[in-house]
C-alpha cells in the first residue's frame, strides 16, 4: 500500500512540474527578436546614362574623400596662336664665335701686314727711281713682300667670311651680329646662361609678321618671356611653318619642346576657365569631372589645343556654373576604371591579394 502510494506522489509530482515549465513557456516574457545587421555604408558606382559613364558617390562619401568642385566662370579668352618651340644647343654657335673670333684677328694682323709691305714697296721703287738709291734686288724683295702680304689679306679674310656665312646660315642675322660686336649684351647673356635661344614654328599659313615678343609655357607653369632676334634660317623637321629665333629671358634645358603664346590680330573672346588641378589625362585626351546631380559626376572631354598657361580656356562642351571637380578627380577616374559587378567577400578588396 506504502509503494503505490509513494509511485503516485513521484508521478503526479512530474507531472506538476511538466505542466508548470509548459506554462512558463506559453504564458512567460517573449524571446527578443534578432537585431538586424545595420545596412552596409554605400559605395561608389558607376553607370550609362544617355551615353555618359556617371560616377556616383554619395555625399558622405564625397565628404570622406575630400572630394572638392568649383563653378567655371566666364573669361576673356587671349586672341593667341599657338606655336611650337625648341631651346636651340648654342654650343656651335660658341665654337663659331671663337674661331670668329681668331679669323677675325688673322684678317687685321695680315691687314697690317699688307699696308707695311705696301708703304716698303712704294719707298723702295721712289728711292730706286731716284737715281736707283735702292738695288732692283731691294726692289724686287720688297714687291714681291708686298704681293705676298696681300694674299695673306685675302685668304684671311675669305676665311672671316666663310665663319660668319656659316654662322649667319645657322643662326640667322641677329646672333650672327652679336656674336661680332665685342660689347654685345645679348651675347653676353647667352654666354652667362642667363638666356637661351628658341625656334619658334608659326604655322604656315599664319600672314600675320612674327611679334616683337611672345610668351613661352615654362616646364614650372610660368610663362617665359622672349624677344625676337630674326627669321631662323634653319627650321624644325618635325614642324612645318615659318620659324623664327627668340632669345628667352630664362634659362631653359637644351632640347626642351614647349608651347608659345603669339599674340593675334583678333579680338579676345568669352570662355569658361578650366584650372590646371581639374583636369586629368586619360588616352591621351585631357579629361574633367563635372558635378550634375549631388552624388553623380561626369567625366567630359576637353579640347586639347585649349591649353592656355596654368589651363584651358573652352568655349564648346561646357557652361558657366557647371561644378567641376578640383579635388579628387584623380580619384573619380580610378573609381569609374574598376571591374563592375564583382563580389568580394573582403571589406577591403586589395587584401583579397593574399
Amino acid at each position: 500500500m506504502k509503494r503505490r502510494l509513494l509511485v503516485f506522489s513521484a508521478i503526479s509530482i512530474a507531472l506538476l512540474v511538466g505542466a508548470g515549465w509548459y506554462i512558463y513557456r506559453t504564458l512567460g516574457p517573449a524571446a527578443p527578436a534578432p537585431v538586424a545587421a545595420p545596412p552596409a555604408a554605400a559605395r561608389p558606382a558607376v553607370q550609362t546614362v544617355n551615353g555618359e559613364t556617371v560616377v556616383v558617390v554619395p555625399p558622405d562619401a564625397q565628404r570622406a574623400s575630400r572630394i572638392e568642385v568649383t563653378p567655371l566662370a566666364a573669361t576673356a579668352a587671349r586672341a593667341d596662336r599657338i606655336a611650337y618651340a625648341t631651346v636651340i644647343d648654342l654650343q656651335p654657335l660658341f665654337d663659331l664665335r671663337n674661331r670668329l673670333a681668331s679669323a677675325i684677328a688673322d684678317r687685321d694682323a695680315a691687314r697690317e701686314l699688307a699696308a707695311t709691305s705696301q708703304a716698303q714697296y712704294e719707298r723702295s721703287r721712289t728711292l730706286f727711281a731716284d737715281d736707283r738709291n735702292v738695288s732692283q734686288k731691294a726692289l724686287q724683295d720688297a714687291q714681291a713682300a708686298a704681293q705676298t702680304a696681300r694674299a695673306k689679306l685675302q685668304s684671311a679674310d675669305a676665311a672671316q667670311g666663310s665663319l660668319a656665312a656659316t654662322m649667319r646660315q645657322q643662326f640667322g642675322d641677329a646672333l650672327t651680329t652679336a656674336a661680332m660686336a665685342p660689347q654685345s649684351a645679348v651675347f653676353k647673356r647667352l654666354l652667362a646662361g642667363q638666356a637661351v635661344v628658341v625656334r619658334v614654328t608659326l604655322p604656315a599659313d599664319d600672314t600675320d609678321t612674327a611679334p616683337e615678343r611672345i610668351a613661352l609655357d615654362g616646364p614650372d607653369g610660368q610663362p617665359v618671356t622672349a624677344q625676337k632676334l630674326s627669321a631662323s634660317p634653319q627650321g624644325d623637321p618635325a614642324v612645318q611653318g615659318n620659324p623664327w629665333l627668340y632669345a628667352a629671358a630664362r634659362a631653359l634645358p637644351v632640347g626642351t619642346r614647349t608651347s608659345a603664346h603669339v599674340s593675334g590680330a583678333n579680338p579676345a573672346t568669352s570662355a569658361l576657365a578650366i584650372p590646371d588641378r581639374a583636369v586629368v589625362w586619360y588616352g591621351g585626351q585631357p579629361w574633367v569631372y563635372v558635378r550634375t546631380a549631388p552624388d553623380r559626376f561626369t567625366r567630359r572631354a576637353v579640347p586639347a589645343d585649349a591649353a592656355r598657361g596654368q589651363g584651358f580656356d573652352v568655349t564648346t562642351g561646357f557652361h558657366a556654373g557647371d561644378a567641376v571637380v578640383t579635388q579628387g578627380a584623380q580619384l573619380l577616374l580610378s573609381e569609374e576604371q574598376k571591374p563592375q559587378g564583382i563580389a568580394t567577400a573582403c571589406k577591403d578588396p586589395p587584401e583579397c591579394d593574399d
